[in-house]
């Protein structure tokens, strides 16, 4: 399995990503610059997280159009691996790759802290080889991390088992108190129908290293790793 992580202008956790997956998961990695037309090999591509274009119109909305997008959804369509995070969260929204779309948080503010998550459905690569009676301690770095979708698109993502996680507290309970921007339904990250394209806000590569003392994130890396090497 050979790993593609996506830089855009402006992506700011290109570098946390390739780390996390050549260094602590000894994965094949190669960074592609957004004006290329070749994703080099890769299997799984990645979006990371950042500020694309300094986030101008919405975010993700200008590098939905770079060269390398256009790969990257002829890959997707052909059922290849693609995963965003936080701001590739929000271009896969505004590729179509995803339903949805991520607005501004209800409080109007940026949000930087550890939140925690529950995984939801069971047959999605992040999230199947997780155990659903724990919450996961993942930190959010966003502005726009409020996810939104009309009730046609809501109503398919619930019958679809599309969700991936919801934001919880320590308990594990799904409570307002514990939804950090007013997302629908606590929605923290989705999946497409066809389970091949993921999405999420959370940031599971700042939650991987030991040297952190927390490695919740790097158990979502391995729930993929053990689900695509199976």
């Amino acid at each position: 399995m050979k790993f593609g992580v996506v830089v855009f202008p402006g992506s700011n956790c290109d570098e946390d990503l390739v780390y996390t997956l050549r260094d602590i998961l000894h994965q094949d990695v190669v960074k592609l610059w957004h004006k290329e037309t070749d994703l080099q090999g890769a299997d799984f591509i990645f979006l990371p997280g950042g500020f694309s274009y300094g986030d101008y119109l919405r975010s993700g909305a200008i590098a939905r159009f770079s060269p390398i997008m256009n790969e990257v959804v002829a890959h997707a369509n052909k059922g290849g691996f693609v995963m965003g995070i936080c701001n590739g969260f929000q271009i896969l929204c505004e590729a179509k790759l995803l339903p949805g779309a991520l607005l501004h948080n209800d409080t109007r503010k940026f949000i930087c802290k550890n939140v925690y998550l529950k995984p939801v459905t069971k047959t999605a690569l992040p999230t199947r080889g997780l155990d659903f009676d724990k919450a996961f301690k993942v930190p959010i770095a966003h502005g726009e991390g409020k996810f939104f979708a009309g009730d046609d698109e809501r109503k398919e993502i619930i019958q679809n088992d599309q969700i991936l996680f919801r934001y919880c507290n320590l308990d594990g309970e799904t409570t307002e108190e514990s939804n950090p921007n007013g997302s629908m339904l606590n929605i923290a990250g989705i999946c497409n129908k066809q389970r091949n394209v993921f999405g999420m806000m959370p940031h599971p590569e700042r939650a991987s290293d030991f040297e952190l003392e927390n490695t919740d994130g790097r158990e979502i890396f391995e729930s993929i790793l053990h689900a695509v090497n199976a």
